[in-house]
């Protein structure tokens, strides 16, 4: 049996010599006195073996003759990889051109066509009175839209131009006819409250700029002035529409 320890006790009855850095060991009377630190133990034993597994399936446990497994360096050769190549497919991946590089100017149409050589529409405007006015009851007219600029020089031009039978109308934008008619003035005032004639010329309201329609006495719309300009521009038109 063992030698007893400094303080005179030896080891347990029936139980060999332990070695003397384990001190003195104490055998409780009741087992369940040690199951904190069995269980403590078993914790252990299960995380050790664990993490073992997982060194093994990683390739991470050293072989049986010493050499380091290359199983930690073939993980970061293929993450570096991958993330090389991920960065060149997003480098040269083509891309849509960016809009705010150059601006798109869309430029006002020269030649609207829509309406030219269809019938006007049947479209009923009002007075300063608010009074209800067929449109296609004045022709034929040469049909001024006001709602973006009033120019009234010329469309004071436009009536001194007009031949006798041929109307000059000028329509604005809303139920307000504006500028008002003067007294004795050529030119019918007249507006538009829903904003048909406008839709229907497909041509937005420009700042400065007052868009003309000819229309003959059948309702066929024969031009589409974008901008109304010098008379010498339509004159041969008023003439034919008089005709």
């Amino acid at each position: 049996m063992g030698m007893p320890d400094a303080e005179g006790h030896g080891p347990p009855d029936g139980l060999p010599d332990l070695p003397p850095e384990w001190g003195r060991v104490v055998v409780p009377e009741d087992p369940s006195a040690l199951a904190e630190e069995a269980a403590q133990v078993r914790r252990e034993l299960r995380r050790r073996t664990s993490a073992a597994r997982w060194r093994r399936r990683l390739g991470l446990t050293p072989h049986a003759d010493g050499r380091p497994a290359l199983g930690l360096p073939l993980l970061v050769l293929l993450l570096a990889v991958l993330t090389t190549t991920a960065g060149l497919i997003t480098v040269t991946w083509p891309r849509s051109p960016r809009g705010g590089e150059r601006p798109t100017v869309l430029p006002l149409p020269s030649t609207p066509v829509p309406l030219v050589g269809r019938s006007l529409p049947a479209l009923d405007l009002v007075d300063a009175e608010q009074t209800p006015v067929p449109l296609r009851g004045l022709l034929p007219a040469m049909i001024i839209l006001v709602d973006g600029c009033a120019c009234a020089e010329q469309v004071a031009a436009a009536a001194g131009a007009a031949p006798a039978g041929v109307r000059v109308v000028s329509v604005a934008g809303g139920r307000e006819v504006t500028p008002a008619p003067a007294v004795g003035s050529p030119v019918r005032a007249l507006a538009d409250p829903t904003g048909e004639l406008r839709a229907a010329l497909h041509l937005p309201a420009q700042p400065g700029a007052a868009p003309a329609l000819l229309v003959d006495r059948d309702g066929t719309v024969v031009r589409v002035l974008p901008e109304l300009g010098a008379p010498a521009d339509y004159r041969d038109d008023l003439v034919r529409l008089a005709g």
